[in-house]
């Protein structure tokens, strides 16, 4: 499992948001890998994998732009059926729980599926289970 970075970062709903933190990461040259938007109302936030945090946390600071960075874990898994369930189940039976943010992809296209979850979550579970 690779280690990395999630960025939650608030905003308010109305169209642009996303866009223009987009727009900031990718003038700083920083690729999204993941990216999970919600919105209630008129407030949202987003989550964000990146490929780079430190080029990323430099962005969003001169930006000015609020985040909260969580550690996190990348496992690569097979791009087939079957392989989220398994894993889940493995997880499961060891007591741990975890929040998911999957890369999307097309079928055809990757060998892989890369699943995301942050440390956090996993220290949580664990300790509601102990």
């Amino acid at each position: 499992m690779a280690k990395t970075k999630q960025f939650t970062i608030s905003l308010d709903n109305h169209p642009g948001a996303v866009a223009a933190i987009a727009k900031t990461l990718g003038d700083a040259k920083v690729n999204i890998l993941s990216l999970l938007g919600t919105a209630q109302g008129a407030a949202g936030s987003v989550q964000l994998i990146v490929d780079d945090a430190r080029r990323a946390k430099k962005a969003l600071d001169s930006a000015r732009i609020s985040y909260q960075e969580t550690p996190a874990e990348a496992l690569d898994l097979p791009n087939k059926p079957g392989a989220l369930s398994q894993y889940f189940g493995q997880t499961c039976r060891q007591g741990r729980q975890h929040e998911f943010h999957p890369r999307h992809c097309r079928k055809g296209q990757a060998k892989k599926a890369v699943v995301v979850y942050t440390a956090e979550a996993a220290a949580k579970a664990a300790t509601a289970t102990a």
